[in-house]
């Protein structure tokens, strides 16, 4: 038997992703032994992060404030959108230093089954950011789609695809080339895999 703000602190890692009863246990007890200093910091960290974390208004990537540093950097091509289902997604991508465009993050990808349509994902901003661009911003030229290449990710392109043709067919729409495993997701993806995949994205 567990003391019950033991017993607390492990059920709460264990709602964690890929954290098993076992590990969650050992993280407890972990940061039992650790001094109060490294523990409380990591518990500001968490509450610090809940707090000032939002999305930026324009690609709805994780930001500090009303944009995220990409969308901030004047050095990116804002006439080069790629497009993620998650934030996550953003970060193997980044490691490839392939990529010097702008980013929309979907929140998600469709899936009919799990209630998930075209109106709960950000389709409609994608749709707006490519026809009216920002004051100042060029227009857009291309459009990557780089959803995850799973069932519900390649339904999700081809539906945008076909969107993205009908309402500006002078901008070109391309997807990550082969190279990613089909099932698998970007984050668990090699840097190498990622960069062949940009540089070889085609057209659909």
């Amino acid at each position: 038997m567990q003391a019950p703000s033991v017993q607390r602190l492990v059920t709460e890692l264990g709602r964690l992703p890929g954290i098993g009863q076992r590990s969650a246990q050992r993280l407890a007890f972990h940061i039992l032994r650790t001094d109060a200093d490294v523990a409380l910091a990591l518990a500001d960290a968490i509450r610090e992060v809940k707090e000032k974390i939002g999305v930026c208004e324009i690609c709805f990537n994780l930001a500090e404030g009303p944009h995220c540093t990409i969308c901030q950097d004047e050095r990116r091509d804002a006439a080069l959108i790629c497009v993620v289902e998650e934030p996550g997604d953003i970060v193997p991508l980044e490691r490839t230093h392939e990529y010097r465009g702008r980013y929309h993050v979907l929140g998600g990808a469709l899936s009919p089954i799990d209630g998930v349509d075209p109106d709960d994902l950000r389709i409609a901003e994608l749709y707006a950011r490519v026809a009216t661009p920002r004051p100042g911003d060029p227009d857009v030229r291309e459009v990557v789609l780089a959803t995850n290449p799973t069932t519900t990710g390649e339904a999700t392109a081809l539906h945008l695809a076909a969107g993205l043709h009908e309402r500006a067919p002078e901008v070109t729409v391309s997807r990550l080339a082969s190279g990613l495993p089909v099932g698998s997701d970007l984050e668990y993806a090699d840097e190498v895999t990622l960069g062949k995949a940009l540089a070889g994205r085609r057209a659909v």
